[in-house]
């Protein structure tokens, strides 16, 4: 069982990235269409673009953290949730954060946009953790 620390933890980095992740569905169904009403093509499909990695890495994150909520229930063994489809997925799509490419997106977006990054960039270390620990005693952070 894991610790009341690292269970505040985890249980915080859920929330943030619950909150993140119907924030970016408000900005995308409210705020996005008169942004792009406003756009020349070339930049609403830039828009396009970040908003679909947007969607791209909270999925990601949110599969993983529900993976790891799903071993802290006892229906997933550390086992399992380190293999396909559980694994967090990691590419330059979604690893990529560089705050100043989106210094000209609509000033939401490019907030969502970077802190959808450090959530991203969080759960990635903690992934490290957990995959550090398997095959040997898990991780004290999830045991």
């Amino acid at each position: 069982m894991m610790g009341d620390a690292a269970t505040a933890f985890f249980e915080k980095t859920y929330e943030e990235a619950t909150n993140l992740l119907v924030e970016a569905r408000d900005y995308i169904a409210i705020e996005e269409p008169a942004d792009l009403d406003q756009m020349i093509a070339s930049d609403r499909l830039r828009l396009t673009r970040e908003t679909t990695r947007l969607t791209a890495r909270l999925t990601t994150i949110m599969a993983w953290l529900l993976a790891r909520k799903a071993v802290l229930a006892g229906e997933l063994t550390q086992a399992e949730a380190a293999r396909p489809p559980y694994v967090l997925e990691r590419n330059k799509t979604l690893a990529d954060g560089d705050p100043a490419a989106y210094d000209d997106l609509p000033q939401l977006l490019s907030d969502l946009m970077a802190r959808s990054h450090r959530l991203y960039v969080r759960v990635t270390r903690l992934d490290e953790l957990v995959q550090s620990g398997i095959g040997a005693q898990p991780p004290r952070f999830f045991s």
